[in-house]
């Protein structure tokens, strides 16, 4: 037997759920239009793999333009966000019981400090 799954919603939708994993999509929304959010997950890594459109992996220290069928891996612990183009695709693959209560989010905001470069500030 031959399981199939789609999505063509916005934002993020987990499309098939196991005992030990879930695999979802991650499509454009208002949450991944721009970089304004960071989170971490306590208990799990989380990978991305874009399948289609343009995407943008930031941490804390580093962005990284994804490309098309490559794999990215978040390790726990590390603070992230992915930002998308309107006709973005990403595959998201993390542990099952992946939730609010052990995933930590902080609001940033992006500053110019005058003669200095942009700094990110938690709110």
């Amino acid at each position: 037997m031959i399981e199939q799954y789609s999505f063509s919603g916005e934002d993020f939708e987990v499309l098939k759920k196991c005992e030990n994993w879930k695999i979802g999509f991650l499509r454009y929304s208002e949450r991944f239009s721009e970089f304004k959010q960071l989170e971490r997950h306590l208990i799990t890594d989380e990978a991305f793999i874009l399948l289609d459109g343009r995407a943008v992996l930031y941490t804390e220290n580093e962005q990284c333009e994804m490309k098309k069928c490559t794999l990215y891996n978040i390790p726990k612990g590390v603070w992230h966000h992915i930002v998308v183009s309107c006709d973005a695709t990403v595959m998201v693959v993390e542990n099952a019981d992946t939730s609010a209560e052990n995933t930590e989010k902080r609001t940033i905001v992006k500053m110019k400090i005058t003669g200095e470069d942009e700094n990110f500030v938690d709110l």
